[in-house]
């Protein structure tokens, strides 16, 4: 059997450029998703996705995912608002927030009984994708690069400690906010290929991965890049093989990467 056959069909094709572009985004983003502990922060964004949906279909709005996106940035704002108060409790009043999304778009959209039409969106089906959504998401890819060159070490600096980089002149909460709009663009985009279910893994587990193994940051980023871009190409072709979800398989993939990485860790005592 010739493993490269899948890419004798289009939409297996367009699937793994989409695969490329995305990859590499949630690699760059998940590590400091992981830094700043904000895997509640990024499921919880998820999840908004489906509430996004329903107050389109409310409000008649037939483009899907720029009310997704304009929701979901609000959404991420008000929950970096939270964040930045340091409330007694932050983790549980943003999974609050976050069952309180979900719970409203699953009542919006299953009035009716029509939810089936929407729930593709809950493990994603980058098969689907279309030749101008991979330019749409090329555009997008281009843009968050830009954003990390110019703004990556005022992000890190606030990850490690915000009094001190707010002392040097960073401005602290611009940027945290820039970040979580950058964060809500890249989900709100990526939500129809991956899934809300599948998102945080795909941010958090290749990064967490990468910071298993890595000495220094510029190790970090690239072993985050590498794994979350070798678990989509192999996610993908097990999926086309074993005849099921790309999604699931991918998240699969950078699962095991995690568990390797972490016993080799364990094992040379790092």
């Amino acid at each position: 059997m010739n493993l490269l056959s899948f890419l004798e069909y289009d939409f297996m094709r367009n699937a793994l450029l989409a695969v490329c572009i995305i990859t590499p985004l949630f690699g760059l983003m998940g590590t400091m998703v992981v830094e700043n502990k904000m895997a509640f922060f990024s499921d919880a964004l998820g999840h908004s996705a489906l509430t996004g949906i329903g107050i389109g279909v409310i409000l008649g709005i037939g483009n899907v995912n720029l009310i997704m996106i304009v929701f979901a940035i609000l959404f991420a704002l008000l929950l970096n608002k939270i964040k930045q108060s340091r409330f007694v409790g932050t983790d549980t009043v943003i999974s609050v927030f976050s069952s309180l999304s979900i719970a409203l778009g699953l009542a919006i959209l299953s009035q009716g009984g029509n939810f089936s039409r929407y729930s593709s969106v809950l493990v994603g089906d980058v098969l689907s994708i279309t030749a101008q959504e991979i330019v749409n998401l090329a555009v997008i890819f281009g843009a968050i690069l830009i954003f990390w060159l110019f703004c990556f070490n005022m992000l890190h600096a606030i990850s490690i400690n915000r009094s001190l980089a707010a002392s040097y002149g960073v401005p602290v909460k611009w940027m945290e906010n820039l970040f979580a709009a950058a964060l809500a663009v890249i989900v709100m985009l990526s939500i129809r290929w991956v899934g809300i279910l599948l998102i945080n893994a795909l941010l958090i587990l290749p990064a967490a991965a990468a910071r298993n193994i890595s000495a220094n940051m510029r190790e970090y980023h690239f072993f985050s890049v590498l794994f979350s871009l070798f678990s989509g190409i192999l996610g993908l072709v097990v999926s086309f093989y074993c005849n099921m979800a790309t999604g699931p398989a991918i998240v699969i993939v950078a699962a095991v990467i995690f568990f390797c990485t972490f016993f080799y860790s364990k094992s040379h005592g790092s």
